[in-house]
């Protein structure tokens, strides 16, 4: 039996950071990483896929680029090349942890599988290691229903498919919300031929409808066809290809396609660590069940990251990170919590999307008194200088206490832009502070205070609209 301080258990985003600090605190550490350091981000999820998302932008402009007033050849995509560059990206990402955790004073690091045998003790595989406090980092993996036929038909997941280095002839992207809907359009402007099968009646149905109508309108004008309401979805072998059954009304409706990709949600990595014998309870869906400081139902254990299903991102991931260690070496301190946060993400197709806050159903739903101001990116100088007009710009406030609820940026610099609403929101300023700012021209950001100016009553309506 070997003894620590504490153990931390997944390399993903928020446990490297973690071990690092409580180490250069003098604390005795031990690092578990059963597979790849730098968890999904690194090498699955964030880190790979932008950079094939921006290899699919310079194949895109290219094709573009008469429009620019600049003349090219036949547009080719080299998929070997493509992953090769890919697979650099990552590679760099995931041996910077793997090093800067290795020769990290008083951190030991251990390849191989973590399983709890008590809650202060942790098998990996000949080594049994123990400690009064642990930290659960163990992330997710997607999900594979047990739709008809799946198991007779070859299919790719977000993580196999950072293994193809081909051209899909027709890929079939099985969910129309963020993780597919970033495929679809990177492959499309790849060259295959792509079609998204959505069981519900639009694109990312957590998205304001005007939000899921434009990123659609977007996706159908690169040629990516769009299948909704697909209530029974199901497969089966077709000639060496793979048919995707769609509707229980009519048997007939199908897609054939050449490759399938699953992209319909994620699940934790909890059903193998023993948890069980640490005492600490999951939910229905394996998700480990935390309070607002990340502590399980087993005093001395922590949980971070995808694996307790309160954030999903890697940004999220990481303030994990910084929550545990705030409470957990200042305990003098107002302590942090995971309530404290905002709601930010980003959708990563081309253009993107920003999120913070509310959406405009949710406030709706609330009965906040609010108004809106929406403003299409046709009338954004920036979005008009590069030549993408596609998309919208709109945040709600609050009507009486003028803070801002929420806000979406749909458009060029999209991801960037909503920044600066979301600073704004965490200093709990009124909109007025940004209103009156003076931004940089010609930028995206620059429309925000426009944007404020023009506010309306929020209706049903509005957040219908595009």
């Amino acid at each position: 039996m070997r003894n620590f301080d504490a153990i931390v258990i997944g390399a993903g985003q928020a446990g490297p950071s973690l071990a690092a600090r409580l180490a250069g605190t003098g604390m005795q550490v031990a690092m578990v990483e059963r597979k790849l350091f730098g968890g999904t981000c690194v090498n699955t999820g964030c880190i790979p896929t932008k950079t094939l998302v921006a290899s699919a932008y310079a194949a895109h402009l290219a094709r573009r680029a008469a429009d620019y007033g600049v003349s090219t050849g036949p547009v080719t995509v080299d998929m070997k090349a493509v992953k090769a560059r890919k697979d650099a990206v990552s590679a760099r990402s995931r041996t910077g942890v793997e090093g800067w955790l290795k020769s990290t004073p008083n951190l030991a690091v251990f390849e191989g599988h973590a399983r709890f045998e008590s809650p202060v003790t942790v098998r990996v595989g000949s080594d049994l290691l123990t400690a009064p406090k642990i930290f659960i980092n163990v992330g997710g993996r997607a999900s594979v229903p047990d739709m008809p036929g799946i198991r007779e038909v070859p299919f790719l997941t977000n993580s196999s498919m950072m293994d193809v280095d081909f051209l899909p002839r027709h890929l079939v992207v099985i969910g129309g919300s963020y993780i597919g809907l970033e495929f679809a359009q990177m492959y499309r402007r790849f060259g295959s031929e792509v079609t998204v099968v959505e069981r519900g009646p639009r694109l990312i149905p957590r998205e304001d409808e005007d939000v899921s109508e434009t990123v659609r309108e977007i996706l159908e004008g690169e040629g990516v066809r769009i299948c909704l309401n697909s209530d029974r979805i199901r497969f089966s072998q077709r000639d060496g290809d793979i048919a995707v059954g769609m509707n229980s009304h009519d048997p007939d409706a199908e897609i054939v396609g050449s490759h399938v990709l699953l992209a319909v949600g994620r699940v934790p990595n909890t059903s193998d660590l023993g948890l069980d014998l640490a005492g600490v309870v999951v939910d229905k869906h394996g998700y480990i069940q935390v309070d607002d400081e990340l502590r399980t139902s087993t005093p001395g254990i922590w949980a971070m990251g995808d694996c307790h299903g309160r954030g999903g991102f890697t940004h999220t991931s990481y303030n994990d990170y910084e929550i545990a260690a705030h409470n957990l070496l200042n305990p003098s301190e107002e302590p942090r919590r995971i309530t404290d946060r905002i709601p930010t993400y980003g959708l990563f197709i081309d253009p993107p999307l920003g999120r913070a806050g509310l959406t405009d159903a949710e406030i709706l739903r609330r009965g906040i008194p609010a108004l809106t101001g929406k403003r299409p990116m046709t009338r954004v100088g920036r979005a008009l200088e590069k030549g993408d007009t596609r998309g919208f710009m709109k945040v709600t406030v609050h009507a009486e206490t003028k803070q801002i609820l929420g806000a979406a940026i749909l458009g060029v610099g999209g991801d960037e832009a909503i920044h600066c609403i979301l600073d704004a929101m965490y200093a709990k300023a009124p909109y007025t502070v940004v209103q009156r700012a003076v931004h940089i021209h010609p930028t995206v950001s620059e429309l925000i205070p426009t944007v404020l100016g023009e506010l309306v009553p929020l209706s049903p309506n509005s957040a219908t609209t595009p």
